[in-house]
């Protein structure tokens, strides 16, 4: 049971997590539409967000916070774990389609549920388990695909997974800071943070900061805008009512977005591995959203 103060979301939880997933589910076809290097990109994606998002955050309260320094380490580690996760995930895409990094992505509750075991002692029954298993099997199937299409595609999909661990490992520390930093705060300082890591990828490959026409100024905007603050932001906010675990099971539906988005606009021709690998995915991962039953109380305890 995931119980919810109605006064700390502006809508249901879910409907916040449907806009959040289709969001992020646009970012990957941006990232095909540009040519910029995926870290320039990146960077700019979480440097716009933190300015446009500066004038909406109460500073006054900052003086109330209650963080220790074991507190703000977890954020720094937060921010670096989401700087990472955009340099593998996002590089992922140059080597292989977006349906398979995408839904090499969606593994993100099986790296969760594993951390919030020893972070929480939230318990996984029987049945969680083998829909985790299905949901990874799924992966390594689309992973097989792939190394009969090119060994390019495949290092795209270690890259994703690669991403995925540090975008889990993300989720996780949001949940445990949580409570005593508000999520606007936080965002800011995580988006930050990441884009400092990427900042500094780029300066030590002397790729270039400024030297971009306006169509991918306007690019980086909508990465800002989009995937990141009505993504990214969402999911941070969600974090405290019904914890990383659930975030991350929702998060399911991306790469059949992802998927369906990239076969309209790229003409992305998705292989026999690639479709039968995304359904057991995603199979396992729905089967595992509904054993949970989750229900949502918003009544003030």
């Amino acid at each position: 049971m995931v119980k919810l103060n109605k006064s700390s979301l502006p809508f249901h939880p879910l409907i916040l997590l449907i806009i959040s997933i289709l969001s992020v589910s646009i970012s990957s076809i941006m990232i095909k539409f540009s040519d910029t290097p995926t870290s320039v990109a990146g960077m700019y994606r979480l440097f716009i967000s933190v300015m446009i998002m500066l004038a909406f955050v109460p500073w006054k309260r900052l003086r109330s916070l209650e963080m220790n320094k074991k507190d703000w380490s977890i954020v720094i580690l937060a921010g670096l774990f989401l700087g990472l996760h955009f340099l593998f995930w996002m590089e992922s895409l140059v080597y292989t389609s977006v349906a398979s990094s995408m839904v090499i992505l969606s593994l993100q509750p099986l790296f969760v549920m594993i951390g919030s075991y020893f972070l929480f002692k939230e318990q996984a029954n029987l049945l969680t388990v083998l829909c985790l298993i299905v949901a990874l099997f799924g992966s390594i199937i689309i992973a097989c695909g792939d190394i009969g299409i090119s060994k390019e595609a495949l290092i795209g999909d270690g890259l994703s997974l690669i991403g995925t661990i540090f975008v889990s490992a993300y989720l996780l520390a949001g949940q445990k800071v949580s409570r005593k930093i508000e999520a606007k705060v936080y965002s800011i300082i995580v988006f930050f943070i990441g884009g400092t890591v990427m900042l500094v990828y780029n300066l030590l490959n002397n790729y270039s900061l400024i030297e971009y026409d306006s169509s991918e100024w306007t690019y980086f905007l909508l990465l800002a805008i989009i995937p990141t603050i009505f993504g990214q932001f969402i999911f941070n906010l969600l974090l405290k009512s019904i914890g990383a675990t659930t975030v991350s099971v929702g998060i399911i539906g991306e790469p059949v977005l992802a998927i369906i988005l990239a076969y309209l606009l790229l003409g992305e021709v998705i292989s026999i591995f690639q479709f039968l690998g995304s359904m057991m995915t995603l199979f396992g991962m729905g089967m595992y959203f509904w054993s949970k039953s989750i229900k949502y109380n918003f009544q003030n305890k």
